[in-house]
């Protein structure tokens, strides 16, 4: 009998500079007001599902995201460092009004599976990070729900892998800050993307408890 392993893709809850700077990796930003009601809401949202594993981007904004949903849900969170944001580079902390001036935001935008970040990740290897890191996490917990807490890129990344989809179009995914994306994988099959960006409705309906 075939089993289909659940993968709930969450992007971390809103923080004091979300869509106004690259925050990158760089450490010390955490989630704001708004964004822990939002990581309080999310655990509300997966309680109708029986969790086998959580796992998180090491930064703290993606930590304190999962926290609620470990707590409610029981299941410790274990940081997984091939959750992590792209690696921007020189541009890590940059504000997203200056970059988007500079000839190389186009390429970003329009062509990013030939793009490397200075000093930083190509969006191709972080695509790679991410779909590796979830087929391990598959193969840890075959027929479970794994959820899994990430950042906008990475998880636009793995959805536009699941879905077939080119890299150079991953920037027609639009992921919001706290919202679920769901991927059902089982061996020998294409992967299933149930939803993406959802961020209102439960979750239950995904798989019964």
């Amino acid at each position: 009998m075939t089993q289909n392993t659940l993968i709930l893709l969450v992007r971390h809850g809103e923080t004091p500079t979300t869509g106004k700077v690259l925050p990158g990796r760089a450490p010390g930003l955490h989630l704001s007001e708004r964004g822990r009601a939002q990581a309080d809401g999310v655990a509300g949202r997966l309680s109708g599902l029986s969790v086998d594993a959580i796992y998180s981007s090491p930064l703290e904004r993606a930590r304190e995201t999962a926290e609620p949903a470990s707590i409610s849900s029981g299941v410790a969170v274990t940081e997984e460092a091939g959750l992590l944001e792209c690696d921007f580079g020189d541009w890590t902390g940059a504000e997203l009004s200056g970059l988007a001036g500079l000839p190389e935001w186009q390429t970003v935008q329009h062509n990013p599976s030939v793009f490397r970040f200075p000093n930083g990740e190509s969006f191709s290897g972080m695509q790679a990070r991410m779909v590796g890191t979830l087929e391990d996490l598959r193969a840890a917990h075959k027929g479970g729900v794994v959820v899994c807490f990430s950042h906008a890129d990475p998880i636009k990344a793995a959805v536009a892998h699941a879905l077939g989809t080119h890299l150079d179009l991953f920037q027609r995914i639009f992921i919001s800050p706290a919202s679920v994306s769901a991927i059902s994988y089982a061996d020998g099959q294409a992967p299933a993307v149930l939803t993406v960006n959802s961020t209102s409705d439960p979750l239950s309906g995904l798989r019964p408890a």
